[in-house]
């Protein structure tokens, strides 16, 4: 039986960076109570204000999308610098790589979504609401997160979500679930290998 856990903005937890260059909002983590060290899956919003340099995390794969200012500018591995902003597409990369951030127009707020690699796969999606939308949960873990304006979403019970609120499905795969309101979300997938 498919279970809705709401996760209030108001109620996430704050922390350090990994390499303590700023701070983070966790929004879920498994299993519950995890470590940075020890976590299968994470999902966190970060404010970054300067340039510099990622955390690595060993044998995890991650995932990048721009909530809030005017980009970031990413050198993954060495390659090119990548342009991400709110209108790019979710970026993936491995996240024990050497990343290096330059903000060309002032502090961001990006979501990160991380999948310890032997263990889990994700896929995240950036979805515009103006009405009523279905959508099908393809993972036993599925989230949505409202980035901006007013959603209820409706899997077997309605749950409102304003900005920054997340929606945790748990017994999701194959569910139909309804969003209807105006606004922006983010849909993100987690499986296991």
């Amino acid at each position: 039986m498919i279970r809705a856990t709401v996760l209030k903005s108001s109620a996430h937890r704050r922390m350090p960076w990994k390499n303590g260059g700023g701070e983070t909002v966790e929004i879920a983590v498994s299993p519950e109570g995890a470590t940075l060290s020890d976590f299968g899956w994470r999902l966190s919003m970060a404010t970054v204000a300067t340039d510099g340099p990622f955390s690595i995390f060993a044998g995890v794969d991650r995932t990048l999308s721009i909530l809030d200012g005017n980009g970031m500018s990413l050198s993954i591995d060495g390659e090119n610098p990548v342009l991400l902003t709110r209108d790019s597409a979710p970026l993936s990369f491995p996240a024990d790589v050497s990343v290096s951030a330059s903000l060309p127009d002032g502090p961001i707020m990006d979501l990160n979504v991380m999948t310890r690699r032997k263990g889990f796969h994700h896929r995240v999606d950036r979805v515009d609401v103006d009405s009523t939308i279905t959508v099908h949960a393809t993972a036993p873990t599925w989230f949505l997160l409202c980035h901006a304006g007013i959603l209820t979403v409706d899997c077997g019970g309605q749950h409102d979500l304003g900005p920054k609120d997340a929606l945790l499905l748990e017994q999701a795969k194959g569910k139909d679930v309804v969003v209807s309101g105006k606004g922006r979300c983010y849909l993100i997938s987690i499986d296991l290998i």
